[in-house]
């Protein structure tokens, strides 16, 4: 493996433990120089302080050296589908992604940005949901009408029309943007998740 792609990696693991240089010198039992230059590809960590670095990292030395992102069109496009679960109940567009991102972010090449982008939309999309049903629903409990006056059909008032006629629209967007997307990381070109609310950085 190159330098950079193995300091990259320890970088990348030391973030995501949330360990500074130092912290992870001082956990691992070496310099902080050489931590530096571990990390700036000066230099490969070989034998004890491979070992004593891994386990800081919670990996074994093999899964340091040997890790490397594969690059799988097909697994992504299957992730941007697995969002679709978002139709048997709107949580499960965010769980189920969720759980296939932690597993493979760090295996497949691009899952962690594109992760990152699915399910900043899915949770931007539940919140939009949540927020349409809690407002119609407050509004049934103290008996606020929503509507504009002339504005209803066939029974049902503003609020009442609003629900049954956004709602569906919403679940459509949103089961459009996923299978375009889907088509679109089996081509290798850029998913497109907007707008969304950036909770994943």
């Amino acid at each position: 493996m190159k330098n950079i792609e193995l300091a990259q990696r320890i970088k990348d693991l030391r973030f995501r433990r949330g360990l500074s240089q130092e912290k992870l010198s001082e956990t691992a039992q070496i310099n902080l120089r050489t931590v530096q230059r571990i990390e700036s590809g000066e230099t490969d960590p070989r034998g004890d302080t491979l070992k004593r670095i891994a386990i800081a990292l919670n990996v074994t030395p093999d899964e340091l050296i040997d890790w490397t992102e594969q690059e799988d069109k097909g697994f992504l496009a299957f992730f941007n589908l697995s969002a679709l679960s978002f139709i048997v109940f709107p949580l499960l567009g965010i769980i189920v992604p969720l759980a296939i991102w932690i597993l493979k972010r760090d295996k497949i090449k691009y899952a962690n940005e594109m992760g990152k982008r699915l399910l900043n939309f899915q949770i931007s999309w539940c919140l939009l949901i949540f927020l349409i049903y809690a407002f119609l629903f407050l509004g049934l409990i103290f008996h606020v009408d929503f509507s504009l006056p002339g504005i209803g059909f066939q029974g049902f008032n503003g609020a009442e029309l609003l629900l049954v006629l956004l709602t569906p629209i919403l679940y459509v967007v949103n089961g459009a943007f996923i299978v375009i997307n889907s088509i679109r990381s089996y081509q290798g070109k850029r998913v497109f998740y907007k707008p969304a609310i950036r909770f994943l950085r």
